[in-house]
C-alpha cells in the first residue's frame, strides 16, 4: 500500500475509553468507493464502520474503544481487498496467511 497511515489517540478523562483516529491516505485506496474499518471493536463486520472520505481524498474514522485492551482490525476497501495499517502499535499473524494490525489503548 502506498501512503501513510497513521492513528492518533486521545484518552478521555471522564470515562475509561480512548478516542483513536483511523486514518488512511487516498494514495493507499487506490482510487476506492468505500473504506471500512472491521476487527475485534465490530466482530469483524465489513460494513459496521464505514471511514469517511475527507475532502483531500483520504479515509478516516475516530472510534471509543475501551482502555487497557489490545484491538485486531484491517481495512476493507471496496469490500474486496483487505490492507494492514502500518503505523499500528504491533502486528498478529491471521489464520489467512496475512497480519492483522493491533491498535493499543
Amino acid at each position: 500500500m502506498d501512503g501513510q497511515t497513521w492513528m492518533a489517540k486521545k484518552y478521555l478523562k471522564s470515562k475509561p475509553l480512548c478516542k483513536v483516529t483511523f486514518h488512511l491516505p487516498k494514495e493507499g485506496t487506490l482510487a476506492a468507493q468505500s473504506v471500512t474499518l472491521a476487527g475485534d471493536f465490530n466482530n469483524w463486520d465489513q460494513q459496521a464502520t464505514p471511514m469517511k472520505r475527507r475532502k483531500n481524498g483520504d479515509f478516516m474514522v475516530i472510534m471509543e474503544l475501551e482502555k487497557d485492551r489490545d484491538y485486531r482490525f484491517r481495512y476493507c476497501i471496496d469490500g474486496e481487498r483487505w490492507e494492514t495499517d502500518w503505523s499500528a502499535d504491533r502486528f498478529a499473524p491471521n489464520p489467512f496467511g496475512g497480519y492483522d494490525s493491533v491498535v493499543v489503548v
